[in-house]
């Protein structure tokens, strides 16, 4: 097979994965606290010649860094981050990071996410609020206090996602290594009755999604002409 067609395929395994990431993207526009992906190719070269093939890797995974819109909503339990932090919670798949802070509270008085798993304070334990108390009252550094007293704190947790990380949920991030309690809370903290957005430009994100489209269809074309000039060189050839 000519080395062009293994160039060529290489890009259209490369372009699915950045399609299928897009289109994660878009579906998840309004998606609270949900952090857009991306996806970064790096090239490879087959031989060390200055006229070695060069071809694409799949790509690795990484989320953007960039945070989504705050949204007051005035819930007692909807929380948003300000700055680069995580929320923490206990689920069946191990510790998982998110951004969506809409929590509840459970019968027993556990504050859990939406999903109902338990929501962890800055040392790891499942934050356990009062069922019979007041409103939950939550300062900026994520203390809680009911009736006037403080009874918890909501931790905040540094982490950074490895490549190909793996989601969880709508918007959770399943943690490889243990996340770490925010230590210097300097531009960052939490806002009681807010949310934070999905930040998914969604314009940007169709855009990308054309284009990708236009590339896949430019090299499947490219494909079948070198394909279709094989064959011809083959009839030749044979005939002669």
């Amino acid at each position: 097979m000519d080395t062009s067609l293994y160039v060529s395929l290489s890009s259209q395994i490369a372009l699915e994965r950045r399609l299928n990431t897009i289109a994660n993207n878009v579906a998840n526009t309004n998606t609270t606290g949900f952090r857009a992906g991306q996806v970064r190719f790096e090239e490879v070269l087959d031989g060390v010649s200055a006229k070695a093939p060069s071809f694409v890797n799949e790509g690795q995974s990484y989320l953007s860094p960039q945070s989504g819109t705050v949204t007051e909503t005035g819930a007692s339990l909807d929380f948003a981050i300000q700055g680069d932090a995580w929320f923490a919670a206990q689920s069946d798949a191990g510790t998982i990071v998110t951004r969506d802070g809409r929590f509840k509270m459970a019968e027993t008085g556990e504050l859990v996410t939406l999903e109902g798993h338990s929501v962890l304070d800055a040392g790891g334990a499942p934050v356990q609020l009062n069922a019979a108390g007041g409103k939950p009252i939550v300062s900026n550094d994520g203390i809680v206090r009911q009736d006037g007293n403080v009874i918890s704190s909501i931790g905040l947790f540094e982490y950074q996602p490895t490549a190909d990380f793996r989601r969880h949920g709508s918007s959770g991030i399943i943690a490889e290594s243990e996340p770490q309690p925010v230590v210097n809370t300097q531009g960052v903290g939490m806002l009681q009755g807010f949310v934070e957005e999905s930040n998914v430009n969604p314009i940007e994100e169709m855009s990308k999604l054309i284009i990708v489209h236009r590339t896949f269809d430019q090299i499947a074309a490219a494909i079948r002409d070198t394909e279709g000039s094989q064959e011809k060189a083959i009839e030749t050839l044979g005939s002669g």
